[in-house]
């Protein structure tokens, strides 16, 4: 399956600080293109941080992620993958929100969305802030509920903000398991930390089944055993995973709007999405990017080299069997 058109501009053919930046430098193919229907991963932009409540900014981060991921070559460095080679994938452009109007927004990225699950593509998104998951969600999961690994320094399971709000990038999987969206039993929270406003999340959690990997428990433990719990719990089923750079300490990933100290390093970045190994991936994204408090651009390389690794797993599990 080696469609030239598909494969991405190699750095010896055009210097990488040249051309017009994609996503890993794929061609542009979004919907009504001639060749949208040939995709099979697409990579897609959410350039939304409506959700935010303190420090915004990651509406600006999938254009600084497709900087970065010009960086991005073709081979895994261990597995010897060549994702490109293997399947067709492309930058399907950018969602473009209203950032005035939440509802508005949510109801024009499930749309867009809906139009890349019909055409049969399995979608990777660079947000926006953490509140992007749930309208893809609702997208992703219209033929039924499907298990979540996330990778995160909060649970994101709260009721509301400031007396009602319900939909912020605090509450998204709250929404989601009430929507019926998310199998409770088949969800694992990873990486979770810091101060707390009160317990109401963990109780949500506990009282529902999802299962909380704190921050404690991950360093207490080796990365190949939590990565076994988190494969056991994912199960054989559909699975999404959503991935908030904010679970990386912020000595290395400093872009974010709420940094929690005392975190994974860059390399344990990359271990846990190589032990999703064998779950049956029907979509991931990379949230919380945010360019305005990273200007070096670090942050965004991150992002991009967690994008390939989550890109290489949705292909071997697409491989499967």
């Amino acid at each position: 399956m080696s469609d030239a058109f598909f494969h991405p501009v190699s750095g010896f053919d055009l210097p990488r600080f040249a051309g017009i930046p994609t996503f890993m430098r794929l061609p542009h193919v979004p919907p009504g293109h001639a060749r949208f229907g040939e995709v099979d991963i697409g990579l897609v932009g959410v350039p939304w941080d409506s959700g935010t409540t303190n420090r915004p900014g990651p509406r600006h981060g999938p254009r600084q992620l497709r900087d970065a991921s010009t960086m991005i070559r073709a081979q895994h460095p261990l597995s010897g993958l060549r994702p490109f080679e293997a399947v067709k994938c492309a930058d399907l452009g950018d969602v473009g929100p209203n950032p005035a109007d939440i509802s508005e927004s949510m109801e024009r990225i499930t749309a867009f969305y809906d139009q890349i699950l019909d055409a049969g593509i399995v979608p990777l998104t660079a947000g926006g802030d953490h509140l992007t998951s749930l309208p893809v969600l609702r997208a992703v999961a219209k033929s039924g509920p499907v298990g979540l690994v996330q990778f995160d320094s909060h649970t994101d399971l709260y009721h509301s903000y400031f007396g009602g709000t319900m939909y912020t990038h605090g509450t998204p999987f709250r929404r989601a398991v009430e929507e019926e969206l998310l199998d409770p039993k088949r969800m694992v929270q990873v990486g979770i930390r810091g101060t707390m406003y009160d317990s109401e999340d963990m109780d949500f959690a506990r009282a529902n089944g999802i299962r909380i990997i704190t921050i404690d428990e991950f360093f207490a433990r080796d990365i190949n055993d939590v990565m076994g719990e988190v494969r056991e719990i994912a199960g054989s089923g559909r699975t999404y995973v959503t991935y908030d750079i904010d679970f990386v300490d912020p000595t290395f990933a400093p872009g974010t709007g709420t940094p929690e100290v005392g975190g994974p390093n860059s390399y344990q970045a990359l271990q846990v999405v190589r032990g999703l190994a064998g779950l049956d991936i029907v979509g991931a994204d990379m949230v919380e990017v945010s360019p305005p408090f990273d200007a070096s651009g670090g942050t965004a390389f991150l992002g991009a080299s967690i994008m390939f690794e989550l890109l290489c797993q949705i292909v071997q599990s697409g491989q499967k069997g």
